[in-house]
């Protein structure tokens, strides 16, 4: 998927991204599910990312490894992203409009509370195993 373009709710930030990778991820820990109050839905979407009203993005180093970024404004969060390699994951929902989509990873299943649970057959890593696999990058 190339050159999508989405906006926070109150239209304050408006980012281009340049590819958004169908395959999005889902991310179970304390970290996400507290930022958004859900788990977190996200599209890896790379370095080729445009933001414009960037006075109006807040954004919080939440690990020693990644920033969260939200609008300053109308509160919509944006970005989650790596600090070593500059890539975004982005909400899913920036972008409603996309087909194809497909749930392929869970992460952070181990810390997947017992209230809910997806019917989606999908790989899944625990913490150890992110943090394993990530360690080159973190």
């Amino acid at each position: 998927m190339k050159d999508i373009e989405t906006s926070c709710l109150c239209g304050s930030v408006k980012i281009a991204v340049g590819n958004v990778n169908p395959k999005y991820t889902v991310c179970h820990c304390d970290s996400c599910r507290a930022w958004g109050g859900a788990p977190f839905f996200a599209m890896q979407c790379g370095t080729d990312v445009k933001i414009k009203g960037e006075d109006n993005v807040k954004v919080y180093a939440s690990s020693a490894w990644a920033d969260r970024g939200f609008c300053a404004e109308c509160g919509t969060h944006l970005f989650f992203k790596f600090k070593k390699s500059g890539e975004y994951n982005m909400p899913v929902g920036l972008f409603p409009n996309l087909d194809g989509l497909e749930m392929n990873m869970q992460f952070f299943s181990d810390r997947r509370p017992s209230y809910y649970c997806f019917s989606n057959q999908t790989k899944e890593m625990t913490s150890d195993e992110i943090f394993a696999h990530f360690a080159a990058t973190l």
